[in-house]
């Protein structure tokens, strides 16, 4: 089991919020909004376009989607809960 947090920050913000927020786990950029397209997350926000909702997904080694959860802005994720998701999941 592996998690990765993903953003539309870019790859050299990253560093500083890795460094900041003391992460153990793989922050990657979605510059180009891919995976916030992909994930039918993007929504306007403070006058900003295609900005990724707060959101998490538990994505299986098949890469089919088996949780999804949802977040006001305000709201930092239940990382203890995703974790015992996936651990019931079995990755």
């Amino acid at each position: 089991m592996q998690p990765y947090a993903i953003s539309r920050d870019s790859p050299y913000t990253h560093v500083a919020w890795t460094q900041a927020l003391d992460l153990s786990f793989p922050l990657l950029s979605d510059w180009n909004g891919e995976a916030t397209h992909g994930f039918g997350v993007a929504h306007d926000h403070n006058g900003l376009k295609d900005i990724s909702r707060r959101t998490a997904f538990l994505v299986d080694r098949d890469g089919v989607v088996r949780g999804a959860w949802a977040y006001e802005s305000s709201q930092v994720p239940d990382f203890d809960a995703l974790l015992e998701a996936a651990r019931a999941l079995g990755e």
